[in-house]
This record gives C-alpha cells, structure tokens and sequence, in this order.
C-alpha cells in the first residue's frame, strides 16, 4: 500500500516522513515554497530526538501522481482548502481511492463523502508546526502522537486496521475506533480554543473563556443529540502517550490556527471549529454569542494579516463585546 499524502504542512508532513521512515511507499503533494525545498533538499523532521531529512517523492498536485490501485490518501489541508483539493483529487485519481482525513473539525470528512466511496475519519492529538518551507517539526516524544480511524461516518474495515497498523509501526499510537465520531466531537470541543491562542498566545489568562466556549459548544451538541466523548475520558487517552518535549534551537508557538496566522495565508480554520457550534446553534435553538463572536474575530485577524498574539486579553474582550473582568476594570491590566 502507498500513501499519498496531500497537504505535506504540519501534519501531513510529520506523517508522511515518519511512515517513509518505516520503510513504506509515500508520495507527498505539496505547493510553493515548501514543495521546492522538499524536492531540492528532502522533507526536514525536527523533533526532540534530532533532526532528519528525508528524500520523499513529491508533487505539486494531484494530476502530477500517477495513482495506483493500491494508493491511500492522507488528507492533510486545511478544512478550509478541502472542498477544492478533494476535488482536483477526484478528478485525478477518481472516485474509488480511499480517503483518510486527518483534520480538525468533521466537516473534511463530510466532504470527501459526498465525492468519494471509502472514507476513514481521524481523531488526532499531534502536537506539530511547520512555520519554515521543507521543515516540521513533531514536539512529542518517543510517541509524537495520537491518529486513531474509523470509517466515516462509522464502523470499521480492513484498510482501517491496515492503515492504523503501518501508523503504529512509524511511532503512533493508533487505534481503530468502530465510533470515530464522539471522539472527533470531543476533540473539536477542545479546537474552540484555538482561535483565542492564535489572538492571544496559548500562555495567556483567558479567565472564563475557556469554560464559557466549551459550555456553549457542549449544550449544542446536546440539544442536536451528538454523542460525545466526556472530558475526563478524552483526556485519559492523551495521558502518558502524548508529552511534550522542547527541540532543541526551536521554541514552540502555538496550535494550528496560531500557525495560519504566523504564516499570512490569510486564512483560518475557525469556521469549522466555533463555526461548527454556530451551525449547531442555529440549527437546533441555542445561542452562542461566544463562539460566534469568537469565529468572526478569528477570520478578521487571518484575512488582515494580523500577527499571533497580536491582542491583548483585554483587547480581546473588547473585540468580542465582553465586560472587563472586575479585577481588571479596576486598572490591574491583564495578567502575563
């Protein structure tokens, strides 16, 4: 089996040039100044056990691969860019090569159905970054994290147990999870505070915040009747497997929608993330005044270029309507 890797960025590439290190057939499809410095000096991995370049086969696009029968692809762009690489995908491969999704969010995977048969959903607890064309970096170690499978919208099947099986021989934990879906919500609920860290920094006092998005986000899913995994049982999967670990000359930024900032693409994924709780709460009677606000914040800041942590959580309140937390309002300023 082959995988092809689509969207060789943060995720794609850490999973790419560690199931190429495991001796398995990968090609990568890649754009712009990533994909040159991949194919003038190999894919770069940078983790807490060193740094590796790997010669990975690469392309531009999906009409540059010539597919097989045996291929696999591993969806890895931006929720935001899906709909249009699914379908040059398509168009290239066809309808019948299987599609495993490793995005946050449902919505990927939701698309790759509509255009195509066989379609496996992830829940991922991968801690990566790629801010520098041809380099990832992974910032777990021994494990560099968890990408558990299940066919979409459920059940499980052999290309499942196979792909989790060449996962877990390239140094992920990986299990096949016959109900993907309450793990993927679980996760999502946890993704709602990816814009703040992009506004903030993920090392800032958000006070109630945090709790106030993840209530908004669990009486949504709650009120549509969505099975979810609770957060202590989330939480129990991540325990001992994923451990963060500095590499050495990198300092960590932040999370996925911290990195679409610090790159300029212009572009964030919030509107599968707390956009999804807005959809939700449309859809089924239940306000979400936060999650809203906090998603039209997010895609203002991509679409200006704004820098990450470029706010302040007071300008952060501000920006999203909200009453300065009393022992701030007395002039205390917000905590480091």
């Amino acid at each position: 089996m082959r995988y092809v890797v689509y969207g060789a960025g943060a995720i794609g590439g850490v999973v790419g040039a560690r199931l190429f290190r495991a001796k398995l057939p990968v090609v990568l499809i890649a754009r712009g100044a990533h994909l040159e410095a991949i194919r003038r000096g190999g894919l770069v991995l940078r983790s807490p056990e060193g740094s590796e370049s790997f010669a990975v086969p690469a392309a531009g696009a999906p009409s540059e691969v010539a597919f097989r029968g045996d291929d696999v692809v591993l969806l890895a762009t931006k929720t935001q860019d899906a709909a249009s690489a699914l379908d040059a995908l398509r168009e290239a491969a066809g309808a019948s090569v299987p599609v495993v999704c490793l995005q946050n969010g449902l919505e990927s995977a939701r698309l790759a159905l509509r255009r195509f048969e066989r379609v496996l959903g992830a829940l991922l607890v991968l801690p990566t970054s790629h801010l520098e064309p041809g380099v990832v970096l992974s910032h777990s170690a021994p494990v560099p994290g968890i990408v558990d499978l299940g066919r979409f919208p459920r059940g499980t099947d052999a290309l499942a147990e196979e792909v989790a099986g060449d996962l877990r021989r390239a140094g992920f934990a990986s299990e096949v999870r016959a109900e993907i879906q309450p793990w993927q919500w679980a996760k999502l609920l946890t993704n709602l505070l990816n814009a703040l860290h992009a506004a903030c920094g993920p090392r800032a006092d958000f006070g109630e915040l945090p709790a106030a998005l993840r209530a908004e986000g669990e009486a949504c899913l709650r009120a549509a009747g969505i099975p979810f995994v609770e957060a202590a049982e989330f939480a129990a999967r991540s325990r001992g497997v994923v451990r963060l670990v500095p590499i050495e000359g990198e300092a960590r930024g932040g999370g996925s929608s911290w990195q679409s900032l610090a790159r300029g693409t212009g572009t964030i994924e919030a509107d599968y993330l707390n956009g999804e709780i807005s959809l939700l709460g449309r859809l089924h009677g239940v306000a979400t005044p936060l999650n809203t606000a906090l998603q039209a914040l997010a895609a203002r800041l991509a679409r200006e270029r704004r820098l990450p942590a470029s706010l302040s959580p007071a300008e952060l309140r501000a920006a999203l309507a909200l009453p300065l937390e009393p022992h701030r309002a007395r002039g205390a300023g917000p905590r480091a």
